[in-house]
């Protein structure tokens, strides 16, 4: 619910066809789940440095560097965890309204928080591709670079998710990659193939 009272929404005088057509591209938000080490944060590096290297503007926004930021007054409760995604899901359709292929790399555990994100976006036309960054967990606490498993195992990290905090894996995602069987290059290869093949990204 919207608390602010005496408002009201300001339209433009550019329309997002117009926009796209003289910039010549198309808005969209890529976004990025699964575990903590699954590879989501490497993956969305890559894919952004590609689509740049094709002409393509696309900005990254990740789940660490957003909480130095823009999300720094919330924890890891349920409760924080939906506001901090209900934030990105807003800020990526304003990338996305700009013409800009925003990209999101969130655990963002919880199916209805994703639900909404979608929602949010499909409700005003913009494009929402989901991709499951996959892998078993034995493979993420294996990898463990931050060594964040081992701190949840040990009790020192509360709420951590797929140790004592569920993570519901999609349903139905657009892509999903097991980044136990391709490396990086695959994987951001298979992404790239798929908004090819479905026109959501066009090289100039």
């Amino acid at each position: 619910m919207t608390k602010a009272a005496n408002i009201t929404w300001h339209e433009g005088s550019v329309s997002r066809e117009e926009r796209e057509k003289l910039l010549n591209q198309k808005g969209l938000t890529i976004w990025l789940t699964g575990l903590s080490a699954s590879g989501k944060s490497t993956i969305a590096t890559v894919l952004e440095q590609a689509l740049l290297h094709k002409g393509v503007s696309a900005y990254r926004l990740d789940g660490d560097n957003i909480r130095f930021g823009l999300n720094k007054n919330l924890g890891f409760s349920p409760e924080d965890r939906e506001e901090n995604i209900r934030r990105i899901a807003e800020v990526s359709k304003l990338f996305s309204d700009a013409t800009v292929v925003a990209i999101t790399s969130f655990i963002s555990p919880y199916i209805k928080d994703r639900q909404l994100a979608r929602q949010l976006h499909e409700s005003s036309g913009i494009p929402f591709v989901e991709v499951f960054v996959d892998a078993p967990l034995s493979v993420v606490e294996q990898r463990d670079p931050k060594g964040l498993y081992k701190k949840a195992r040990s009790g020192e990290i509360k709420e951590f998710t797929g140790i004592s905090a569920p993570y519901e894996a999609p349903e139905s995602p657009e892509i999903h990659i097991r980044t136990d069987l391709v490396d990086i290059e695959q994987a951001v290869k298979h992404i790239l193939d798929y908004l090819t093949e479905k026109r959501l990204v066009v090289a100039p």
